[in-house]
């Protein structure tokens, strides 16, 4: 197996790809079809999507990621300035839901290209 992608070009890193949301293979063309649809494939390559799927991944660690930034905010808070517990709930429940929305597409197309990187799966782009 060789460094070099099947299209002759430089391998791309799969942090800035995945962190950026492109394409794994080229790094240019959107790599989501939707806010959380993997596109079928990508747009400036033609790179195949159709294998890619990193399953529950992305909200593992998403999860323990905004649980992490929660709690510790939460916690710092409390003993802070001790506020009632309807302000915790006003504060930190939005919070949770605006957090996992901005981490939740940077961490699938991570593992994406992370997958893509080790041939985890079939890209269908002929190479095993």
């Amino acid at each position: 197996m060789s460094a070099t992608p099947p299209s002759g070009r430089a391998p791309v890193s799969p942090w800035r790809t995945g962190l950026s949301c492109r394409c794994p293979r080229c790094g240019e063309g959107p790599l989501f079809g939707g806010f959380l649809k993997i596109a079928e494939n990508c747009r400036a390559c033609g790179q195949s999507f159709a294998g890619a799927d990193p399953g529950d991944g992305p909200a593992f660690f998403v999860m323990f990621l905004v649980g992490a930034i929660v709690v510790a905010g939460a916690v710092v808070l409390e003993i802070a300035a001790s506020p009632p517990y309807w302000l915790h709930l006003v504060l930190w429940a939005p919070s949770v839901f605006i957090l996992s929305a901005i981490f939740l597409r940077p961490a699938k197309a991570l593992l994406v290209a992370l997958q893509y990187k080790n041939r985890a799966f079939d890209f269908g782009d002929g190479t095993d």
